[in-house]
C-alpha cells in the first residue's frame, strides 16, 4: 500500500491521482451566451453530479487557467444561465471538439456538426442532437482557493428549471430513464472514456 500525503505533492500529480480514483464520472456538456457578440461557448466537464432533488441542483467544478475564469463559469455569472446536457455514445467525439481552447469570440460548436435548438425557460440554447438536456440558473458560486489564496476554480451550484427528455430515453408511465437507450458516456483518465457496462443489483438494507 503507498501512501501520499496531498500536501508534499503537485496540484496536477493531485489532479492524476484523483481523476483516476475517482471513476467513472459523469459528463456535463454545457452551453452558455457570451458577451461577445451573443457568441454559444459550449463545453465538457467532468467534475460534474447531482447535488439535491429538492430543489434540483446540480454541481460543476470549472478549473481555472493561471488564475483566470474560463468562458462557461464567466458566461454563467454574466448571465446566470445555461443549459447542461447528458453526454451519450452518439455525440461523445463531437463534445470532444469542444475542449479546444478558443477566445471568448469564437463558438466552440463551430467545430462540430452539432446545432442548437431553443431553450424554454432560458435565453440559452441547448443542442438538440443531446438526448438529455437540462436548462438551468445559477444557484450559488463557490470560488475555491488553494493554500496560497489563489483563486484555482469555480465550483457551481445549479438549479434545474426545464427538462428535455428525448422519447427514445425517457419512460413517462413511470417517470423512468432508460439507460440502454441513453448509452451515457463516462470520463476515465487521461484519455480514456467508459461506456456504460455491465450492470448488477444490491437490494438496500431497510
Amino acid at each position: 500500500m503507498y501512501t501520499l500525503d496531498p500536501r508534499e505533492i503537485t496540484g496536477r500529480d493531485n489532479y492524476k491521482l484523483m481523476s483516476g480514483s475517482v471513476v467513472p464520472r459523469p459528463i456535463a456538456f454545457v452551453t452558455t451566451r457570451s458577451d461577445e457578440n451573443g457568441v454559444i461557448n459550449a463545453a465538457p466537464f467532468s467534475f460534474f453530479n447531482v447535488v439535491s432533488s429538492d430543489p434540483p441542483l446540480l454541481s460543476i467544478s470549472i478549473a481555472r487557467k493561471d488564475g483566470m475564469m474560463k468562458d462557461t463559469a464567466r458566461n454563467v455569472l454574466a448571465h446566470k444561465e445555461l443549459v447542461v446536457h447528458i453526454c451519450d455514445e452518439a455525440i461523445i467525439e463531437e463534445v470532444n471538439e469542444t475542449a479546444a481552447i478558443l477566445e471568448p469570440h469564437e463558438s466552440e460548436l463551430e467545430r462540430t456538426k452539432l446545432t442548437t435548438v431553443p431553450s424554454t425557460k432560458v435565453s440559452v440554447p441547448g443542442i438538440k442532437e443531446a438526448l438529455i438536456r437540462m436548462e438551468c440558473e445559477l444557484y450559488q458560486h463557490i470560488p475555491i482557493t488553494n493554500d496560497e489564496g489563489k483563486p484555482v476554480s469555480d465550483l457551481l451550484l445549479v438549479r434545474i428549471v426545464q427538462y428535455h427528455f428525448s422519447e427514445q430515453v425517457y419512460y413517462p408511465d413511470k417517470g423512468y430513464i432508460l439507460m440502454d437507450h441513453l448509452k451515457p458516456v463516462s470520463r476515465l483518465a487521461g484519455n480514456d472514456y467508459a461506456k456504460l457496462g455491465e450492470r448488477f443489483t444490491v437490494i438496500r438494507p431497510e
